[in-house]
C-alpha cells in the first residue's frame, strides 16, 4: 500500500476516534456532555460529523514567528509564510518533531501536516532565539 494512503487512513482514523472522544467526554462541571443535535442539511448528528482538516498560518518575519504557539487538531496543516529580509528555516526539537524541517527561506511557504496529538516544538536553525511550538489535540 503506498505511504500517501497509508498516512489518509492514520488522519481519518484518528480524526474519528478524536470525535468519539470528545462525544463522550464530560465537562468541567463534572455534569454529561449534552445530547447531540442533528444537523438539518446532512440529517447527522452534529457530534458525529467528522470535522474538516484545516490550515492555519504562521508567518516568519522580523526574526519572530507570529503566532510564537498555536493549538490545532490532528489533520490540521500548519503554513510557516516566509516574509522577512533574513532566511529563516522551521527545525522540530526533539524526537517527536523530527519530520518538521522547512529548508532554509526567505520568501515563500513550507506547510506540515500534524497526524499525531503531543507537542511539538521548533526553532530557527539559523536563529535559535527563534522559537515556536504547536500543541496538537
Amino acid at each position: 500500500m503506498p505511504t500517501s494512503r497509508r498516512i489518509a487512513i492514520a488522519i481519518a482514523i484518528a480524526i474519528a476516534v478524536a470525535a468519539c472522544t470528545a462525544a463522550c467526554g464530560t465537562d468541567d462541571s463534572g455534569t454529561a456532555a449534552p445530547a447531540s443535535t442533528t444537523s438539518a442539511a446532512a440529517g447527522v448528528p452534529t457530534s458525529q460529523q467528522a470535522t474538516e482538516p484545516s490550515t492555519i498560518t504562521v508567518r516568519v518575519d522580523e526574526m519572530a514567528f507570529s503566532p510564537a504557539e498555536l493549538e490545532v487538531r490532528v489533520g490540521d496543516t500548519v503554513t510557516w509564510e516566509f516574509a522577512d529580509s533574513a532566511a529563516h528555516s522551521v527545525q522540530g526539537i526533539g524526537d517527536r518533531a523530527m519530520g518538521i524541517n522547512s529548508p532554509i527561506l526567505n520568501e515563500g511557504s513550507w506547510s506540515y501536516t500534524f497526524i499525531a496529538p503531543g507537542n511539538y516544538r521548533y526553532l530557527c536553525s539559523l536563529h535559535p532565539e527563534m522559537r515556536g511550538a504547536v500543541v496538537v489535540q
